[in-house]
């Protein structure tokens, strides 16, 4: 009797969609995780450049390397500001994706309780009218504590008569 839930296909749709966006925000966090490392490694690498310099020759090759280290440190800036900013869409998509899904997995839950509820509810029909064609001879259907008096007082009733068919004697 189990109903299944009408809108599963659109619900493992929107999982799916979920799943991707969260790859895709897993991806971009990753990158973006990648390039902080990098923009921290040329930092140090910059901060270790010489500041001694001994000859003219070594002057422009210092010169050269801060150059070059502050371009590199440019290009990484802009790369990582890009990558945060493609972090916080893919988290917006990830989360609008999640709040989707959500609202249909509370709908199905919804509908997993009103099934479950009216199984429960025609079980317990056929309970109801097994026990009336069960109790057809009295129309009162008894408790346990009557049930257990009736038997009481038959044993009695039986021990009495044995008791008085022994007495009847010579």
């Amino acid at each position: 009797m189990s109903r299944q839930f009408p809108l599963a296909g659109l619900l493992r749709l929107r999982q799916l969609e979920q799943d991707q966006a969260a790859a895709r925000f897993g991806a971009v966090n990753a990158r973006f995780r990648a390039l902080a490392g990098r923009e921290e490694a040329a930092r140090e690498q910059a901060d270790g450049i010489t500041s001694e310099v001994d000859s003219s020759a070594a002057l422009r090759a210092v010169a050269a390397a801060r150059a070059s280290s502050m371009s590199m440190l440019a290009d990484l800036r802009a790369l990582s500001e890009l990558a945060a900013s493609e972090r916080e869409d893919a988290q917006v998509e990830f989360a609008a994706a999640r709040a989707r899904t959500i609202g249909l997995e509370k709908l199905e839950a919804r509908h997993s309780e009103a099934v479950a509820a009216a199984e429960l509810a025609a079980e317990q029909g056929v309970l109801d009218e097994l026990g009336t064609a069960a109790g057809g001879a009295s129309r009162r259907p008894q408790t346990v504590g009557q049930q257990a008096g009736q038997q009481a007082s038959v044993q009695q009733a039986s021990v009495q008569q044995a008791s008085g068919s022994r007495a009847v004697g010579p």
